[in-house]
């Protein structure tokens, strides 16, 4: 299809701004590619911690099987390092209040008899205890979570806490119901053969953004990193300019600009955008120790201040979300705690603790909240040439890599004036 665009500008390479390029490369427009930061993958990246002396993420990002943009885009850039996980949605857990252990698992097909059968669900739980998560589909924007259904119980405590923490970062009685419903939607309600979860091995670098830089490189697009931008300037309905750090690029009629930037960046950029402005904080923990033999890729855990651990074949990874109260906690104090978690949860006995490093991302994810999300502005803006990328940008799903992914995809089919691939969420 034939497009007013010869060449695009795309500014900020995280998962949103690479699959926006990569589109639009592949869709034979000239492109160029710059962030701020010395490499690219924003939120999602991997870089050599010298205090560990290897590869680590800056944290732990799980996708599932039925993710369809994850797909899309690793098909793209050709990423062959395959993520880890089984073939069916098998979710162990572990309480550390008594060391109950289980695992979920979610049979393929869309009819969840899998609450039927005791050794499948929630220790403790009977069916009819499953039965109010279907007012979770019907969720609507003014909605949280708790106004649907009762927070309480085991099947609370062993199953939708985590889970749905882990997916909104931030507090169910305060997270939106309409992000839950589409979420929903797409994983649990559509079976497992869509909610198995995959995750990236060794690391997200070569799972995911490393591929995509070498594949743009490969086709002329070279990153340019440690580019700030520091405006935009506009003419009536148009982006006219970008003020850059190291100078001005004037911005043909024929050129388009994707905006892929954190959302407080963009709203210092963009007169008048409405954007997220309250925030949550992801806390990871990164153990330079190989996980015992057996150990899951990844295991829930209630009971504790860690919530789901991920073992590598060099490394054990924590993930604690919502993890603003501890944000100022001394980090040597968060390694010890956290360690001695590990070890209860993977039966590691008194292991001494091993060469570590914690990564505080403090504004990780906008708050899922329905304030914050119907202040997510659209893709397209006022100025005809300006496209906003980001997973911030309102697609109905909270801030995932899937949902970052879909925004860049956005951002670049209304560039090249296709209709959208994925449709936003009601």
């Amino acid at each position: 299809m034939s497009t007013r665009y010869t060449g695009v500008t795309v500014v900020g390479a995280g998962l949103s701004g690479l699959n926006a390029a990569c589109v639009l490369r592949d869709a034979g427009l000239e492109v160029s590619l710059s962030d701020a930061a010395a490499r690219a993958g924003g939120r999602c990246r991997s870089y050599r911690d010298p205090a560990l002396d290897m590869v680590i993420d800056n944290g732990n990002h799980l996708v599932l099987a039925g993710n369809p943009a994850v797909a899309d885009f690793r098909a793209l850039v050709g990423a062959d390092t395959p993520l880890a996980g089984d073939r069916h949605a098998d979710f162990p857990f572990v309480d550390l209040n008594d060391d109950t252990r289980w695992t979920l698992r979610i049979n393929d097909g869309r009819f969840p008899w899998w609450v039927f059968v005791p050794s499948r669900r929630v220790p403790g739980t009977l069916p009819s205890d499953y039965l109010p998560l279907a007012r979770l589909l019907k969720g609507r924007s003014h909605q949280t979570i708790t106004d649907l259904i009762r927070a309480g119980g085991r099947l609370w405590d062993r199953m939708l806490n985590p889970v749905l923490l882990s997916v909104l970062n931030t507090p169910l009685d305060q997270a939106s119901a309409r992000l839950t419903a589409n979420v929903l939607a797409e994983t649990l309600a559509a079976g497992g053969r869509a909610s198995a979860p995959r995750v990236a091995v060794p690391n997200l670098g070569a799972a995911f953004i490393d591929p995509a830089v070498d594949w743009l490189a490969a086709r002329g697009v070279p990153l340019a990193t440690g580019r700030r931008l520091r405006a935009i300037r506009f003419e009536g309905q148009a982006v006219t300019a970008l003020e850059w750090a190291d100078g001005v690029e004037e911005i043909a009629p024929t050129r388009a600009v994707v905006l892929a930037v954190p959302a407080w960046v963009a709203g210092d950029l963009v007169p008048d955008l409405v954007v997220p402005d309250d925030h949550r904080s992801i806390l990871n923990l990164h153990f330079a120790v190989a996980p015992p033999a057996g150990a899951p890729d990844l295991l829930g855990v209630v009971g504790a201040t860690s919530e789901w651990i991920f073992t590598h074949p060099d490394r054990i990874s924590v993930t604690v979300s919502w993890a603003d109260r501890l944000m100022d906690t001394p980090r040597e104090a968060l390694a010890s705690s956290v360690w001695a978690e590990v070890c209860a949860a993977l039966r590691l006995g008194d292991a001494p603790l091993p060469p570590w490093q914690v990564v505080k991302e403090k504004r990780a994810t906008f708050a899922a909240t329905p304030q914050q999300d119907a202040r997510r502005p659209a893709t397209a803006t006022r100025w005809r040439n300006l496209f906003l990328a980001g997973d911030w940008v309102q697609n109905g799903l909270p801030a995932t890599i899937e949902g970052a992914l879909r925004n860049g995809d956005a951002a670049a089919q209304l560039v090249l004036g296709r209709p959208l691939r994925y449709r936003p969420k009601g």
